[in-house]
């Protein structure tokens, strides 16, 4: 048996393995690591440490530590209270307003991770306050982050279009960027209805100034009920008031949000050093908040990407790439090269994965049988969407985020729902973009 399968047996056994005996699959991935990486690939230690992802160890410590302070000294419930007034206490309208905000932040430039590193943490804070499904909250972020994620103008829309220019395939930057937004529009609305979205149509959370007003002049049983509300909003002073230790603290996500798409600075090191001058200045509040940094997360998802590093040392992804390359049949090839980039994205970088099985379409694009430019659409879509995995970069953020939820059990919902976009969205993509021969 070649070496490239016995990685991708050994992963599947880690899944099981951490499915039925309830271990931390991020430990039995780092020993899996250890001994495929030294066993079937020869690898020594630092061969192995290679694909240990430094930058999202960071990334998921820094921005989990700085909102640990935030809900800490209040900071997120006035964020949640703010939220309610903008939408005038329709609950419905918040998941919609977090992918709105994500996708506006990655269409003007931000990388997806950071967008949804800056919006998931007050998103799920909300989602716990009022009862809103975390998966629901944290799927609308994601979404909301790939939806605009493909913009001529982002991130991945200038890495996909210059790959596109590089291999002179023909490209067209507004379907990618529409085909993507369609795609995430179609899924978020789905997930909104499945998940509870419909019900919260009739909730509202704490009425408007305005609102307040007109009910004084209702029957006296109605206002008496604002004035209690009102009463126990203002007694409640991590909602209603602007404290000094607040308005720090959103200055800070100010300037992280500033760090982060303004001057291209790491997310996780600015949250880091904006979380240990928080610390510095109010110590009190920010005491416990390390203890509250989602270590188990932290361990399980670096252990995975650990593996999947080891892997891509050993060559099994090209391996995989180029076996469905070899097959001589374009569209079915099309079709598993989409089911390979949605499979192997949910566990690495969404970008890097195109690169890759990008130029690994070339021979067969060539051959004219098959639309360029739905091809990389599809592959675009394919490779984005299954980033709400709890083992992807922007899913593994979304499940350290969410505060006071049984954090097994929404690992566990992350990677069904993972799952099912994994084994639907690329079939479709590829029934809507490739059959018909778009571009």
């Amino acid at each position: 048996m070649s070496a490239e399968l016995i990685s991708i047996l050994v992963l599947a056994v880690v899944f099981v393995i951490a499915t039925t005996r309830s271990i931390n699959m991020g430990a039995l991935a780092f020993a899996a690591a250890f001994g495929v990486g030294g066993l079937a690939a020869g690898l020594d230690a630092d061969g192995v440490f290679a694909g240990f992802p430094g930058d999202l160890f960071v990334v998921l410590v820094g921005v989990t530590y700085l909102f640990a302070i935030a809900r800490a000294n209040g900071t997120t419930d006035w964020l949640v209270h703010a939220a309610i007034r903008l939408v005038r206490g329709r609950i419905a309208l918040i998941p919609w307003v977090m992918f709105a905000i994500t996708g506006a932040l990655t269409a003007i430039g931000a990388v997806s991770p950071a967008a949804v590193a800056i919006v998931a943490p007050i998103a799920l804070s909300f989602a716990a306050r009022y009862g809103i499904s975390p998966l629901l909250m944290g799927a609308m972020v994601v979404h909301g982050a790939q939806g605009g994620g493909f913009s001529p103008i982002s991130i991945y829309g200038s890495i996909v279009n210059g790959i596109v220019e590089r291999e002179n395939l023909p490209g067209s930057e507004l379907t990618l960027f529409l085909g993507s937004l369609v795609a995430n529009l179609l899924i978020a609305g789905i997930v909104f209805v499945l998940f509870g979205g419909l019900k919260l149509s009739g909730r509202r959370g704490e009425p408007s100034p305005a609102e307040q007003g007109s009910q004084q002049d209702q029957k006296d049983q109605k206002g008496r009920k604002a004035r209690k509300d009102e009463h126990e909003l203002k007694e409640e002073p991590s909602g209603s008031r602007l404290t000094p230790a607040i308005g720090a603290t959103l200055a800070a996500l100010v300037a992280l949000v500033v760090a982060v798409l303004g001057f291209d600075l790491d997310a996780g090191l600015s949250a880091i050093t904006l979380a240990v001058l928080l610390s510095a200045v109010w110590p009190d509040t920010s005491r416990k908040a390390v203890s509250e940094i989602a270590w188990p997360t932290v361990l399980l998802i670096c252990g995975v990407l650990t593996y999947v590093g080891v892997m891509e040392e050993m060559g099994t992804i090209d391996y995989a790439g180029h076996a469905v390359g070899d097959i001589g049949i374009p569209l079915l090839a099309a079709l598993l090269l989409c089911y390979i980039g949605a499979i192997i994205s949910a566990f690495a970088s969404s970008v890097g994965i195109m690169g890759a099985l990008i130029p690994l379409a070339v021979p067969f694009l060539a051959q004219g049988e098959i639309g360029a430019i739905g091809m990389i659409t599809a592959l675009a879509i394919s490779a984005t969407v299954v980033d709400v995995s709890p083992f992807s970069t922007n899913g593994a953020l979304v499940l350290a985020a969410a505060p006071d939820v049984d954090r097994e059990r929404f690992f566990r919902q992350l990677m069904v729902y993972g799952g099912i976009v994994v084994a639907v969205v690329p079939a479709a993509a590829w029934l809507v973009l490739v059959v018909p021969g778009f571009g």
